[in-house]
């Protein structure tokens, strides 16, 4: 499984620690060229490579870490993204009527043709998802929804191996919704940093 992050800003820097810090091989690009990103990437840590966009959209999985509005600029990117798994760790801070009506995530789904969509990795400031998840005998918890059962697993396999706890909530309408932003409302679960003892 090969993964990207797509955003190098304080969210994807974030993730990208997260991880350099298991050792795990992970893409970086964004609007700006790969050099420009390249001396922060190898500063987070060996694993962490700056690549194009078109390169790092080679990725099966991969991490939209971009301000909200952008993500349509990256889902024009590919024809198609058939086989590919998109970890929507953005957060709208839109009003729902420019939505549709929908949760933020499954608007996003709409760019991404074909795509399977999780939302995930979005209710946390970028600081603690850039700290070790592992604290007092416990792993910090990552909220994870999607429509697509299938895609979910592996997702919860990847939050697994970088040391957090994953919960699922359901679909994207259901218990997603508890870490959705809309328009100026916080999801209740949004900026919660909880943690999962060691069962």
């Amino acid at each position: 499984m090969s993964y990207a992050i797509i955003g190098f800003g304080k969210i994807g820097q974030a993730l990208a620690h997260a991880f350099a810090r298991k050792n795990l091989d992970v893409t970086v690009a964004s609007r700006r060229p790969p050099e420009a990103l390249a001396p922060q990437a190898r500063a987070i840590g060996p694993t962490v490579v700056a690549k194009s966009l078109r390169e790092a959209l080679e990725a099966d999985t991969i991490i939209l870490a971009v301000p909200f509005g952008e993500h349509r600029e990256v889902a024009k990117a590919l024809p198609s993204w058939k086989g590919k798994t998109i970890i929507d760790a953005m957060n709208a801070l839109l009003p729902p009527e420019e939505l549709d009506g929908l949760p933020s995530s499954a608007f996003v789904a709409k760019a991404f043709t074909d795509a399977k969509l999780v939302k995930g990795f979005n209710h946390l400031i970028a600081a603690t998802l850039a700290a070790d998840p592992i604290v007092e005998g416990g792993h910090r918890v990552v909220f994870l929804s999607g429509d697509d059962e299938d895609a979910i697993a592996p997702v919860m396999a990847l939050a697994k191996q970088l040391g957090f706890a994953p919960v699922k909530l359901g679909k994207l309408n259901e218990g997603g919704a508890l870490v959705h932003a809309r328009g100026r409302v916080w999801g209740q679960l949004i900026f919660q940093d909880l943690f999962k003892k060691e069962q």
